[in-house]
């Protein structure tokens, strides 16, 4: 758990005005910011989260973070495109631990470089955990999975990963006859609560 702040961290920052910092450093979320993809700067929480200290989180690429290099270039592309049409980014994506441990989590995204997106950015981390565990999917099983939760149909998914309708229809088909239901409501039963309040939208605020 996350280490509450006491009055003589908190006092300080309050009479300084220094709120910037006490917002960064006790966030109930994972904070970073990055410059082409390399973390150079991290809050408590996403340290905690991931399971390391700091200084062994600053100035690395991402990517040691993620299940595959693969994954981690889709998401790049994912985001490289979302970010440069001026468009806020979110996901729903599998990353790891140190321990090794795989875990969903909510991925918010803000670029200082619209021009170059993945130039300088900052970026929230939600742990799903609790909402959604870990089952052991496919890459492309993970990503139709998240694309169904934000609400896209599957011809909207294979425009998203560049694939065909009826592949994705596949993949959709895969999940459901692993969880042993029959529709997609229950997939997100069976694969954790994303649902009402938890499933983020494009359109959202």
């Amino acid at each position: 758990m996350q280490q509450q702040p006491g009055s003589d961290t908190l006092d300080p920052l309050f009479t300084a005005r220094d709120l910037a910092s006490l917002a960064f450093d006790f966030a109930p979320v994972g904070l970073v910011v990055t410059e082409n993809r390399v973390l150079r700067e991290c809050n408590p929480r996403f340290c905690e989260m991931f399971g390391y200290p700091r200084e062994e989180l600053l100035d690395q690429l991402f990517a040691f973070l993620y299940p595959s290099d693969e994954e981690f270039q889709n998401l790049r592309n994912r985001g490289d495109k979302i970010l440069g049409a001026g468009n806020p980014y979110w996901d729903e994506r599998v990353m790891r631990r140190k321990s090794g441990e795989l875990f969903w989590v909510r991925v918010r995204g803000h670029t200082f470089t619209p021009d170059a997106p993945l130039g300088r950015a900052v970026w929230s981390f939600a742990d799903l955990s609790a909402l959604r565990p870990y089952l052991p999917l496919t890459r492309r099983e993970r990503e139709v999975y998240s694309l169904l939760g934000e609400g896209q149909t599957s011809k909207e998914i294979a425009r998203t990963l560049s694939l065909s309708y009826r592949t994705v229809e596949v993949h959709r088909a895969r999940l459901l006859k692993k969880m042993g239901v029959n529709n997609t409501a229950s997939l997100f039963s069976s694969l954790g609560d994303i649902g009402g309040d938890h499933v983020v939208r494009n359109d959202s605020p």
